[in-house]
Parts: C-alpha cells; structure tokens; sequence
C-alpha cells in the first residue's frame, strides 16, 4: 500500500499505480485517461475490493449521519493496519459546530484512540472529495493515504458551496501534499455518487 504512487491522468484524476514498475505498461484509453498495466493483476484486484470494501463504510456512514439527525451526508474511515480505527460521520449540526466534518471528527478520534497527534501508518477512506478544511486536517495528521468516493461536484449539485471545488482545483499545495491520493472508480465511485441524491429529500442545508 505504501509503495504505491501517484499518475495523473490527462483529465485530472489520480489513479494509483504499482510499485512493480519494471513490470508495467502504461496504456492510454480512448478518453485520454492513463492506467497502468501490471503483471500483478491479482494484487491490484486485492487493492481495488480492499478499497471498496472501506469506502463502503464510508458511504454507510454518511447515510447514518443523515438519518440520525447529526449533520450533512458525508462519511469517512480511517484504517491502521487493515483495521478501522474509527468510523464517523458528519457531525455540525448534533455538535452546533461547522468544522465537525467527518474527516475531521474521524481524524480526531483516531488520535484520540490512538494516544497521538499524527496518523502517518493511517488511510482514510472518505465518501466524498474532502473541503479544503478537511484536507488541511489530513496533511496536518499526515495520514499517508486518502481514498475518496464522490467529486466535490456532487455535493455542490445539491446545495453545497461551490468553494470547494473552487479551492481544491486552484492550488498547487492540493496536487503535491505528500500522501498518495485515489479517487474511487467503478462501482465505488457511483455508490458514493448515490449518497447525494438520496440523502437530498432528508437533508437541508440551512
């Protein structure tokens, strides 16, 4: 997991390549998008269905955060050794507090329960692209690993300030932080996709 690195693709997502790079071909697809072929498919596979497997959670998360009342349909997880340390979900309007995001609060709690200040062995799995304060709180914790469902987009399409994407689009500091980062694909990226749109009727902004 820690030997993996970044590629960026040509449309400005961020897929995670294996570290067995004498074993790779890098392969353009017909929308411009660059993937890695690796002669370890079944590792890669593991990767994909251990990822999916804790953004689901993620997702799980912010629909619970919704249906209790707490906040707004945002999930995230942190993982320490294949474990989840703690899953949480947003919390601004239980706690009357506008930076209790669920990165936040899970970020908090895994420090919590850990006796530290930093998170560098730790991932966090998160249903939606983090905010600009959520992912300031991940540098700051140096969790090395971020693996997000939705694209800020989607949360923008039901209400949510369009800072967001603003914000994280237009700085440097964003694309170079020294973690890895993954946007989810596949049936993971739809399933955290989902979250907004059936979490709309129940949640109101303001």
């Amino acid at each position: 997991m820690g030997g993996d690195k970044d590629v960026e693709a040509n449309n400005g997502n961020i897929s995670s390549a294996s570290a067995f790079s004498g074993l790779q071909e890098v392969v353009e697809a017909k929308d411009g998008t660059i993937s890695v072929a690796s002669a370890f498919a079944a590792h890669q596979e593991a990767v994909q269905d251990r990822d999916h497997k804790f953004l689901t959670r993620a997702v799980e998360e912010a629909y619970r955060g919704v249906d209790s009342g707490d906040g707004g349909p945002f999930g995230a997880v942190v993982v320490h050794n294949d474990e989840v340390i703690v899953s949480c979900h947003n919390m601004v309007l239980n706690h009357t507090d506008p930076t209790a995001h669920a990165e936040v609060t899970a970020i908090r709690e895994a420090c919590k329960k850990l006796n530290r200040i930093e998170l560098s062995d730790c991932e966090i799995y998160t249903s939606c692209e983090p905010c600009p304060m959520c992912f300031g709180a991940i540098h700051l914790s140096r969790v090395k690993r971020l693996v997000y469902g939705a694209k800020a987009e989607a949360a923008i399409a039901i209400g949510f300030d369009d800072f967001i994407a603003d914000a994280l689009r237009g700085t440097g500091f964003y694309q170079k932080a020294h973690l890895e980062i993954k946007r989810a694909d596949g049936n993971g990226a739809v399933i955290a996709e989902q979250v907004f749109e059936k979490t709309k009727a129940k949640f109101q902004l303001y």
